[in-house]
């Protein structure tokens, strides 16, 4: 690369217009798109030929499919992983990085002042410190593991010095090697992103403060279809057994990610054996944060997808085994209101005495700026984190978090023996380490064997409390954890089906204290609505299920909107009537009545929200409410609370104004997907014009946050988070594999064709194939690269 391009490239990276680029440099729109096309295809690494490498033992055959996703085949499982990680940075070596740096708060000094804030969380977390206690006490196999991955990685960094990932000259600067260290620090941030979530603590300490407590509070931070649980109610004695201490969860190692999933078993199959879907619902972007793979070794034969820069597989199949994977949001951490000691500050009560917090002094480097200096406190109960809630959240005292993610854990274990597990006991015994996140697993078995497992430690609380905990009060520390043999679960229902959606993990007879901030439990009943609509399903059925758009919030609240809009005297609300009146509640693309309708639903909980809340809480405050939101136009009960007729009727006035002005005066034009598209932002799209670069997306997507086809949306209503890969698998097939689709594709380099090749197959609600069997994939491979011992 010479000067001028490193140049140009430079200041495309710091949010230089193209214009201004074209204008200094002399060249044409045209002309800058072709150098902009050079520049990205040439970084393209070959998939094809053969490579050396001195850190194998053997042969490893990467055979890339249509979409390029690899296929790994190795006569060792060291080598096997070996080929992982450099597949992996083949495809992904600029994500590795940035993943690494936002989990060890080392962002800022390639991106500069916009990542002081990710780095000040990781620091005050502790993640890459805890990362690395872990990675101390894993077993020697699991270490193994990491290694090999990450000498595959190194391999291939050190092969492509000359011609990195456009990222890294956008930004200017080079990555250094990668460690286990990262991997496990990756996984870590991973953790903490699924289950810190801080604001969603705060936002109902926020609302006890302002409404007080009784009945209004209460319904207020009730949530929607909350008796929709996992477990069905009945399944539980009231007593516990073996509650285990915190700290004490696991033995020495040696010893032994929202989203959809359901299974159902052979006598609901049309195939006679049991069949898994799966969906995580995650931030869309650019380039997916899973890695489509199927690895193939002497010990271990998988297919699906891990989560980048970590060597194991999240969701997918082995030969005889299938499984799914949602977040069961049973919480793991809580903020804690602290006293100090105004005589002596930096100690804190706890009962009867003040213990002093240790402090810590933390450097940031920035790009560009002067290194940031912050000092973490940390209490008896953990933190100090006010810094990191939103200003509206804050309050006048200091408050903490303590999170179950700073002791040990080894989930990495989990999914390496989860993969080689031969039927649903034995994977239920490979989670039986699995400590946090907190996840829902369904498995399918070739046996006809199905099951849900809970994973994740649960702590017990003995004090119900949804909002802040005071910190000095003993009763409200966690007096153990929910062992894993009581963990809910299910082995082979008389339904035929289990199957979880964020919802609720157990019933109120549950023997042990639940808290968590479950979605809504409309996907969980949408799916389960659809399972026992018809005996059996096929593999295609369960494509279908996966793309339903039906949003029973829609069913719920239909008919008495509608009775409440026709009473107007205003044309324009009674025509909206109309629509919503014709409209089946589903949020397929070419309806009116769901544009209608979710402007309607987001302008009425603002209101509710504005009722009571003011300034930046109200936005916050809304997105919070949408239970008590439903129960007011359903006209239920509410605390006290009278219906809202007048603010319907506002309400849909302003849906209506902003509708007309995004859309135009026709409301029959006023379709779904004209305003709700699928958005594929890269990491730096935030960057000028490289937006426009690297984005994908834009194209019109049905759903909504509460349908099974996940698409939730932004203020702008561009979807944003959701079912961002789907796999399922019929355990009958023969040779075994996987069906799965990415949003994107599985290439992160922008001048690959296979950087976001899959999203018209995900619109559509396809799949592609992913075979066990090693010849198969061999013949079907569009590319084949050999790397030999050398």
């Amino acid at each position: 690369m010479n000067k001028t391009d490193k140049d140009l490239l430079l200041r495309l990276g710091a949010g230089d217009s193209i214009q201004a680029i074209c204008d200094d440099a002399g060249l044409t729109r045209a002309e800058f798109d072709q150098w902009w096309a050079d520049q990205t295809t040439e970084r393209v690494p070959s998939t094809e030929g053969t490579r050396t490498a001195s850190d194998l033992s053997g042969k490893v055959e990467i055979a890339r499919d249509e979409w390029g996703v690899p296929h790994i085949l190795a006569e060792t499982d060291d080598d096997l992983f070996f080929g992982y990680g450099y597949a992996t940075a083949q495809d992904r070596l600029w994500q590795l990085d940035y993943y690494r740096r936002k989990a060890r708060g080392r962002l800022s000094e390639v991106i500069g002042p916009s990542g002081i804030e990710i780095d000040t969380v990781s620091h005050t977390i502790g993640l890459e410190r805890t990362a690395q206690e872990n990675l101390a006490r894993f077993p020697e196999k699991t270490k193994r593991r990491l290694q090999a991955y990450t000498d595959g990685v190194n391999a291939f960094m050190e092969e492509t010095r000359s011609s990195l990932p456009i990222e890294f000259d956008l930004l200017g600067y080079e990555p250094q090697g990668w460690t286990p260290l990262d991997s496990v620090a990756t996984w870590q941030e991973f953790r903490w992103y699924l289950t810190g979530r801080l604001p969603i603590i705060a936002i109902p300490d926020l609302a006890k403060r302002t409404l007080g407590e009784g009945a209004l509070l209460d319904d207020f931070i009730t949530g929607e279809a909350e008796d929709e649980s996992i477990v069905p109610k009945g399944s539980y004695s009231p007593s516990r057994t073996g509650e285990v201490p915190v700290g004490e969860v696991v033995g020495d190692p040696d010893e032994g990610i929202g989203s959809n999933n359901w299974v159902v078993s052979g006598s609901k199959s049309t195939s006679g054996a049991p069949m898994v879907a799966s969906d995580p619902h995650i931030a869309f972007g650019a380039v997916s944060c899973w890695y489509e793979v199927h690895l193939s070794g002497p010990d271990i034969n998988v297919a699906g997808a891990g989560y980048v820069g970590v060597p194991g597989v999240v969701f997918g199949r082995n030969e005889t085994l299938a499984w799914g994977v949602t977040n069961n949001i049973c919480s793991q951490r809580d903020i804690y209101r602290e006293q100090e000691d105004p005589d002596r500050p930096g100690h804190f009560r706890f009962g009867d005495e003040w213990r002093p917090a240790k402090n810590e002094t933390v450097e940031i480097a920035v790009k560009g700026e002067d290194a940031r200096t912050i000092t973490i406190t940390r209490t008896h109960n953990g933190p100090i984190v006010d810094e990191l809630l939103p200003e509206p959240l804050r309050t006048t005292d200091k408050v903490s978090a303590r999170w179950l993610g700073t002791g040990f854990g080894d989930e990495i274990t989990c999914m390496l023996d989860l993969a080689a597990a031969g039927n649903c006991d034995e994977a239920k015994e490979a989670l039986r380490d699995w400590i946090v996140p907190t996840w829902s697993y369904v498995f399918g078995d070739v046996e006809g064997h199905i099951g849900y497992q809970a994973v994740g430690r649960i702590p017990i609380r003995e004090q119900w409390n949804r909002e802040y905990r005071p910190g000095w009060d003993p009763a409200h520390q966690w007096s153990g954890l929910i062992p894993y043999d009581a963990l809910p679960a299910l082995s082979d229902p008389a339904e035929g089906y289990a199957r979880s959606a964020n919802n609720r993990t157990a019933p109120e007879d549950y023997p042990y204290p639940l808290s968590g901030t479950w979605s809504s439990g409309h996907r969980a009943l949408r799916i389960r609505q659809m399972l026992e609509e018809q005996e059996q399903f096929s593999r295609e059925d369960f494509a279908r299920m996966q793309t339903d758009t039906l949003s029973m919030r829609a069913v719920e609240v239909l008919p008495s909107l509608v009775e409440t809009l026709k009473r107007s005297s205003d044309p324009r609300v009674l025509e909206a009537a109309g629509f919503l009146d014709e409209w089946n509640g589903r949020m397929d693309v070419d309806e009116v009545g769901a544009s209608i309708f979710e402007l309607f639903f987001a302008e009425f909980t603002t209101a509710v929200a504005a009722e009571r809340f003011s300034g930046d809480e109200v936005p916050l405050v809304a997105g919070a409410i949408s239970g008590y939101s439903v129960r007011l136009l359903r006209k239920d009960e509410t605390g006290g609370s009278p219906p809202r007729n007048e603010t319907v009727v506002t309400s849909m006035l302003r849906a209506i104004d902003i509708l007309t002005e995004r859309l135009g005066p026709e409301m029959a034009e006023w379709r779904w997907g004209r305003i709700h598209k699928i958005a594929l932002n890269h990491l730096l799209s935030d960057r000028g014009d490289l937006s426009d670069l690297l984005k994908r997306g834009g194209q019109p997507v049905g759903g909504n946050g509460i349908t099974v086809c996940n698409t939730g949306f932004d203020p702008n209503y561009l979807a944003s988070i959701g079912a961002n890969w789907r796999h399922n698998a019929d355990l009958a097939d023969d040779p075994p594999g996987l069906w799965a689709v990415d949003t994107t594709g599985q290439s992160g380099h922008p001048g690959s064709p296979h950087y976001g090749d899959q999203l018209t197959e995900w619109l559509a609600g396809r799949h592609h194939y992913l075979p066990l069997d090693s010849e198969r994939a061999r013949a079907q491979a569009a590319s084949t690269l050999t790397l030999s011992p050398g």
